[in-house]
């Protein structure tokens, strides 16, 4: 992927920076280090400015927590590279990868960030706060446990072996040892934690160990999908991947499998008109080696083994793609293979859907997009069976509030997250319901469900040099900087022009008024557009 670059920015970056919101670029330290959804249609400034202080609140509280968890478990990330890496959203075909379909979705503002810096130890050594209980994770290059092996079964640690003994078998080197500290906000199920966190690890080894690949090289995506497939055991596609690692602002991500062409769709909606939201259940799904997911893989192979035994000269269900096909294959095994035919119907008709969707999303028809969203998931429900009850609940919910044009459950299925397409009205109304209908039914999860608005971004991003005096992406560092000199400069003048009590009176006023506004930028995080006015108000 193409990386943005930073050093460390002070203020003579906050004017550069406010230039470039425009363009949905991603800003450095001393800026609002994030993207967000940038439609052909561009909003207002004031709009993407509002947009991003929501998101720099959680840079913020990333990169202080990156410092703070390297700092206790002696970690040296000082002067290194932040990565940051999206979760995704599927718009369809959800369980299409392993099956052969095309694949349509977004990269969206749930991330999972990865502070490094080599160590020239030869060791590796990494921290995650999701998983504190782990402690440092610290291994020799080229001396992981073995793939599927039941030392990585029940350890986040497989992820940073798996990436390692994948880079290895592909003739890479990895023999260089860095620090690394990492936090994510990415829901549990539902929106590709663990492949955002593959990424991530695998584009920081290669970086690393000097060995970057071309922009958009596809062999991020097949080796990612490798590490997950061969080394921890899960048989999933590459949706994940390839929506994570090609996703772009404002684009809607589009991969044909036949001929493995990503190309991208603009949203063709200004901004206001509708929300994307994950609706996270509270619940975690512990890998997809141990869900239903791994049963309907193997359902979906078995059935197309069968097909061709019998004749039908398909590679994956994704294959069967006219009518006439389909009712045969329907009527022939409908009484002796009930639930294959499901998952069968559910692709057929997934696949009649996900051109209506793409149409709709180009064109802007947000209605339509809702429609199709919610029939897809009445599909994976009743057909392909691998929803779960809260899932859902949250689904039902969701559906009963005015402005939620659409639903479904998200990713693997049985548990983490589901999704909805909202106009903006409908955002409080979405989280009040959440609020008392799902904790009624499951109060057990009352502090674990949230309602995650989310917004469109791009899949890969990369600040280097900025783990400094600086945090990234901190409008407070800026403001009181800013704050402080002009108090200086004021005073500095009031001596020059006033010398009686007055002058104290003033001074002592100013101090306070300032003092004020500090304490509202910071806590408050009213952001760059304050800070623009204090710098043209002094």
């Amino acid at each position: 992927m193409a990386y943005r670059l930073f050093g460390r920015l002070g203020l003579g970056a906050t004017k550069a920076a406010l230039r470039r919101v425009g363009t949905g670029a991603v800003l450095g330290t001393g800026a609002a280090a994030t993207s967000y959804l940038c439609a052909n249609r561009r909003g207002l400034l004031e709009t993407k400015l509002r947009s991003l202080e929501l998101s720099d609140q959680e840079e913020i509280r990333a990169v202080a927590t990156l410092k703070m968890a390297a700092a206790q478990h002696g970690l040296d990330i000082s002067g290194g590279t932040i990565r940051r890496t999206s979760s995704r959203f599927c718009l369809g075909v959800e369980h299409g990868d392993y099956n052969g379909t095309e694949l349509f979705g977004v990269g969206t503002d749930r991330f999972i960030w990865l502070a490094f810096k080599p160590n020239n130890s030869g060791k590796i050594r990494i921290y995650s706060q999701n998983f504190p209980d782990a402690g440092v994770v610290e291994f020799t290059p080229g001396k992981v446990p073995a793939p599927k092996s039941a030392e990585i079964s029940e350890t986040w640690a497989r992820f940073p072996y798996g990436v390692e003994h994948v880079l290895r078998k592909h003739g890479i080197d990895t023999a260089c040892g860095f620090d690394a500290v990492l936090v994510g906000n990415i829901p549990g199920g539902g929106m590709s934690r663990s492949a955002s966190l593959v990424i991530n690890l695998m584009l920081t080894m290669l970086e690393v160990n000097k060995k970057s690949l071309p922009e958009g090289d596809f062999r991020v995506v097949t080796m990612a999908q490798q590490v997950e497939n061969d080394y921890i055991g899960t048989p999933c596609g590459n949706l994940d991947q390839i929506m994570i690692y090609y996703a772009k602002t404002g684009m809607g991500t589009r991969y044909d499998p036949k001929t493995k062409q990503v190309s991208y769709v603009p949203l063709g909606v200004d901004t206001n008109e509708f929300r994307i939201a994950a609706l996270d259940t509270g619940t975690v799904r512990h890998g997809l080696e141990k869900t239903t997911y791994a049963v309907r893989v193997k359902e979906c192979r078995d059935f197309v083994a069968l097909l061709q035994q019998k004749g039908y000269k398909i590679h994956s269900l994704g294959d069967v793609k006219d009518r006439a096909t389909y009712d045969k294959i329907v009527a022939e095994f409908g009484s002796s293979h009930p639930d294959h035919c499901l998952r069968l119907e559910y692709l057929f008709f997934a696949q009649e859907r996900f051109e209506a969707m793409v149409q709709a999303w180009a064109a802007g028809n947000i209605d339509e997009v809702g429609a199709t969203f919610r029939r897809d998931g009445i599909g994976l429900r009743d057909e392909y069976q691998i929803s779960g009850p809260e899932l859902e609940t949250m689904v039902n919910i969701a559906r009963t509030v005015p402005g939620v044009i659409g639903e479904r459950m998200l990713g693997g299925g049985d548990k983490g997250a589901s999704g909805a397409i909202l106009r903006p009205h409908a955002e409080r109304a979405l989280r009040d319901a959440v609020e008392t209908g799902y904790k009624r039914s499951y109060p057990h999860l009352a502090e674990k469900c949230a309602v995650h608005v989310v917004r469109v971004c791009k899949g890969v991003e990369v600040t280097l040099g900025s783990l400094g005096f600086w945090l990234w992406g901190t409008q407070a560092s800026v403001a009181v900087i800013v704050v402080v000199t002009i108090t200086l400069i004021t005073m500095l003048l009031l001596l020059l022009v006033v010398n009686s009590i007055v002058i104290i009176i003033i001074i002592i006023i100013i101090i306070l008024i300032v003092g004020l506004i500090v304490v509202v930028i910071i806590i408050n995080n009213i952001g760059l557009t304050v800070i623009v006015i204090i710098i043209v108000a002094s």
